[in-house]
């Protein structure tokens, strides 16, 4: 779709330039899919961050891998362990979509089906956020979304990469998805992960309004982890599920999770 009241479009090349370029009446623009999907008249400029050249995935020497906001899916799913992939097939778009989305703009956008978010909150990543002022500030991902499309991102914030602690790329873990028609949005999606000394977590979302992580000091029997799962107080309804369907069948999900990380 046409952007017909954008009347600059950005490319900054280093984070003074970035500074200069953030306003009011700009928006940030990685890949743009959902930008470009629906009208945004409130826009005036974009601010391209493409031309500040992040590397897409980084591993540190310590193992913790930092993913730049402007990472594809493409790439992500290319570099990263199994996780990574089957967290992009859960976005509903295609082959084109994974060589254009982000993983930045999908956790900005604090859609409660963000396959990123899913990713990065399942495995206890924190986000690098940038502010207006030149200073910088991290946050962990399962807090930086707090609502259906709200953010924890002040004004003139941006989101520079998320880092994933290489404790979380050692562990077991195990996705569960349903939606109610076999391409449609995820309805409920949940990440159960067991790290190397025992500590056992199990993060929802798709199913939520906002990530909700449920973090046990080793597995859970049964009944704890579904008394845990229906002490959730923040399930999401709109058209592609109920709020009590949601519920049930993350209940479901679960429980499936701790058999086979049991």
């Amino acid at each position: 779709m046409d952007l017909h009241t954008v009347e600059a479009v950005h490319r900054p090349t280093d984070r003074a330039g970035l500074q200069a370029c953030l306003g009011r009446d700009a928006a940030v623009l990685a890949g743009g899919t959902w930008l470009f999907s629906e009208p945004q008249p409130h826009l005036r400029a974009l601010v391209d961050l493409t031309g500040l050249g992040w590397p897409a995935l980084v591993t540190g020497p310590d193992g913790a891998m930092e993913i730049a906001a402007t990472c594809t899916l493409a790439e992500l799913a290319a570099a990263g362990p199994a996780l990574f992939r089957s967290c992009c097939r859960c976005l509903a778009g295609s082959f084109k979509i994974w060589h254009a989305a982000t993983v930045g703009g999908n956790i900005c956008l604090g859609l409660p089906a963000g396959p990123m978010t899913t990713l990065c909150a399942g495995l206890d990543a924190t986000a690098l956020l940038w502010g207006p002022d030149g200073g910088q500030r991290r946050v962990p991902v399962a807090e930086l979304v707090t609502g259906v499309g709200r953010t924890a991102l002040a004004a003139g914030e941006v989101l520079r990469s998320v880092r994933i602690p290489a404790s979380s790329l050692r562990a077991r873990t195990a996705l569960r998805r349903i939606a109610l028609t076999p391409e449609g949005r995820s309805g409920a999606v949940l990440i159960g992960r067991r790290d190397q000394d025992g500590r056992f977590v199990l993060t929802v979302t798709a199913a939520t309004e906002r990530p909700c992580r449920l973090a046990f000091d080793a597995l859970p029997d049964a009944a704890a982890l579904q008394s845990a799962v229906g002490g959730i107080d923040c399930w999401y309804e709109d058209p592609h599920g109920a709020a009590d369907w949601r519920a049930h069948v993350s209940a479901l999900l679960a429980a499936e999770i701790r058999a086979e990380l049991t």
